[in-house]
């Protein structure tokens, strides 16, 4: 029994110590953050068809032999010389028409629209790993503001969300930011590979179309807020805890005072009301779902998820984007900014707490497990 009791607090203290040094490190980075500097950050663009070619390349290269191969590229360059003669030809017949057209009286003049070739389909794809502020945010923010200067209606925006929910207000926001692509009336696809629970599905919803994997978890349309409350600790050891408000409800349960029975109904009304609200949201632009029967705070798997409407289509991020490489150009966009050692350490830190607290959240209300 001696030796459980040490080593209970050698486990405590090197906890203790280990939750100590996170803390100093996210101070480092929120102070870091306060003082970085603006316009650090910049765009970074790749075409994902590129990357798609060149590792379809190596494959075949280590695949076939040297006269194969051989007859290979000779093929792939008679096809590209091919192309390159069609687009030259159909620039000339271009130029013909469109001088024609600048000789005809104008009101026989075609558009501008109707004389440029087919627009080919461009789809943009912007990657949302969620942590419980939704911290991405504001890099989403500015992938977005940056693919809105480009694309059109023709062309689509695919967002692979990945988020087991957090704060109302922070991704109220992310979902608010989707919302600027389809209001421009652009194509949004978000892909679900893993998770969009609660404020991850929150976000998720705002698009023209869902697909989520066979096994992905969604839903949890619901609200969740919990503290503990030292009260009674305070009390037995003699320390008086005091706070002072004005306004009847600007404080209405605490960690440290006695509760009242008015404070934890108001409490729980305010928990109401935003239930309400996210139902309304969900309710908006997913009219297909029976919203009471999914607002219970219930998740789905994919599957499940598809049959009560809350996704439209089972099938992975890879799968939906490799069967658009023959017709579209696709291009993943992503927003970087360099950050300081500080920063760093910071943000490594930060992230620890957040996947602890996200472990623990998800084995106490995901209890389900391969």
């Amino acid at each position: 029994m001696e030796f459980l009791s040490d080593y209970g607090l050698f486990l405590a203290k090197a906890v203790t110590f280990v939750l100590a040094v996170f803390a100093i490190l996210a101070l480092i980075a929120s102070f870091a953050m306060r003082n970085r500097k603006h316009d650090k950050g910049h765009l970074e663009v790749t075409r994902i068809n590129e990357k798609y070619e060149q590792t379809r390349d190596m494959l075949r290269d280590a695949m076939l032999d040297e006269e194969a191969l051989k007859a290979q590229e000779k093929a792939e360059k008679k096809k590209l010389k091919a192309e390159k003669a069609e687009k030259k030809k159909a620039a000339k017949l271009a130029a013909k028409d469109a001088d024609k057209v600048s000789k005809d009286d104008s009101s026989n003049q075609k558009s501008e629209s109707e004389e440029k070739p087919d627009h080919k389909k461009r789809v943009f794809v912007l990657d949302f790993y969620g942590d419980i502020k939704a911290s991405e945010c504001d890099l989403m923010r500015e992938e977005i503001t940056a693919v809105l200067s480009q694309a059109t209606d023709k062309d689509e925006v695919v967002v692979k969300v990945e988020s087991g929910g957090g704060m109302v207000h922070s991704y109220g926001l992310a979902a608010s930011q989707l919302a600027r692509i389809t209001q421009k009336n652009i194509p949004l696809t978000v892909c679900v590979d893993k998770v969009a629970a609660s404020g991850g599905y929150m976000m998720a919803c705002v698009a023209n179309k869902i697909v989520a994997a066979p096994f992905a978890i969604l839903g949890s349309i619901g609200v969740v807020a919990s503290l503990p409350n030292f009260h009674k600790l305070l009390k037995k050891n003699d320390i008086d805890y005091e706070m002072f408000t004005a306004g009847e409800y600007k404080r209405t349960v605490t960690m440290f005072g006695e509760n009242t029975e008015k404070g934890r109904a108001k409490f729980v009304e305010d928990l109401e009301d935003t239930h309400v609200l996210f139902k309304e949201f969900v309710s908006e632009n997913r009219p297909q779902v029976d919203i009471e029967k999914v607002a219970t705070g219930e998740i789905w798997f994919g599957r499940r998820a598809k049959d009560v409407n809350l996704i439209d289509e089972i099938i992975t991020s890879d799968e939906y984007l490799l069967s658009q490489i023959e017709t579209a150009d696709i291009f993943q966009v992503e927003y970087v900014y360099k950050k300081s050692i500080q920063e760093k350490l910071g943000f490594a830190a930060q992230g620890a707490v957040d996947r602890l607290l996200m472990t623990w959240w998800e084995r106490l209300h995901f209890n389900r497990w391969f």
